[in-house]
């Protein structure tokens, strides 16, 4: 059995963002201060996300290897089969590193208990040890939350934790042909949301709102979707009825893009996509993996 390797996963802080804008700490001050704004706080949450990471990495027995890696970096990382991958922040930080992943466990420390809701980072970094031994022990309880995956016809692939967006690079008139259970509709919309139990709180989450009130969205670890299309919009050549549904584990969302290009994009990450042209054709559905957390 190979030595385990530990990946903490991180985010550049709103501090760090602060002084990578102002280039020192007292411009970033006088910044904020002729706004009526202090640093103060600013800098207490960054220490705080410090500590937290300090606590994860300390934790880490002496014998495995281990990795860190920023966010920005995730595109260009490779993770190993038999990753422990600890993410230190957000909840949303959990979905950004969830897509390139496979069977790898996550466990989610939360460094602001409070300013978090902590659904996929709920453990304390003080019990990092006893986590990490747990898992490669089989000990820990992992809990396998559903992950949407869509498909173009020329091979490429994209998955996420929360959602996929199809649509305009700048969210304006996308147009494309909608097919679902044997229907199809010709639309010009806002783009395309296919979420998962996780994103049922997020962006489906007001969509849902807005537009299809009654819709029953997924729990997180049931094998199903929610889709919406939004802003469709109504024209001699372009429809409205087919703008809210559910997909099964064994079912897919299609469309025919009819613009000069689109996106596909997962989990809010703009900069990771692909991109589609005209007469390609998108899938989405169930991915067939989903993402191990640890609980």
């Amino acid at each position: 059995m190979s030595t385990p390797r530990a990946v903490v996963v991180r985010r550049r802080t709103e501090y760090d963002e602060l002084l990578a804008r102002h280039g020192t700490l007292g411009q970033a001050e006088f910044f904020l201060r002729t706004r009526g704004q202090s640093v103060d706080p600013v800098r207490e949450r960054h220490e705080r996300t410090g500590a937290a990471v300090a606590a994860v990495l300390g934790a880490i027995p002496a014998e495995w290897r281990r990795a860190e890696v920023e966010r920005d970096e995730l595109p260009r990382f490779l993770f190993e089969p038999g990753d422990v991958v600890a993410v230190v922040g957000q909840d949303g930080l959990v979905a950004n590193v969830a897509k390139y992943l496979r069977d790898q466990p996550v466990v989610g420390f939360d460094p602001l208990p409070g300013a978090n809701p902590g659904v996929l980072v709920p453990h304390d970094p003080g019990s990092a040890a006893a986590l990490f031994a747990a898992v490669v022990a089989g000990r820990a309880r992992i809990v396998e939350r559903t992950m949407v995956v869509a498909r173009t016809d020329d091979g490429q692939e994209l998955r996420g934790l929360n959602e996929v967006y199809v649509g305009q690079p700048g969210h304006q008139s996308a147009r494309y042909d909608l097919a679902w259970r044997g229907r199809s509709e010709t639309q010009s919309s806002s783009g395309v949301i296919v979420g998962t139990g996780t994103g049922a709180t997020g962006w489906c989450a007001s969509i849902a709102r807005a537009s299809a009130p009654d819709s029953v969205l997924p729990s997180p670890d049931e094998r199903g979707l929610a889709w919406f299309v939004r802003e469709a919009w109504p024209s001699p050549t372009t429809g409205t009825t087919l703008t809210a549904g559910v997909l099964g584990a064994d079912e897919a969302l299609r469309l025919r893009v009819s613009s000069d290009s689109l996106v596909v994009f997962a989990d809010g990450l703009e900069a990771d996509r692909l991109l589609v042209g005209w007469g390609q054709e998108v899938s989405v559905g169930v991915a067939g993996r989903g993402l191990r957390t640890v609980v």
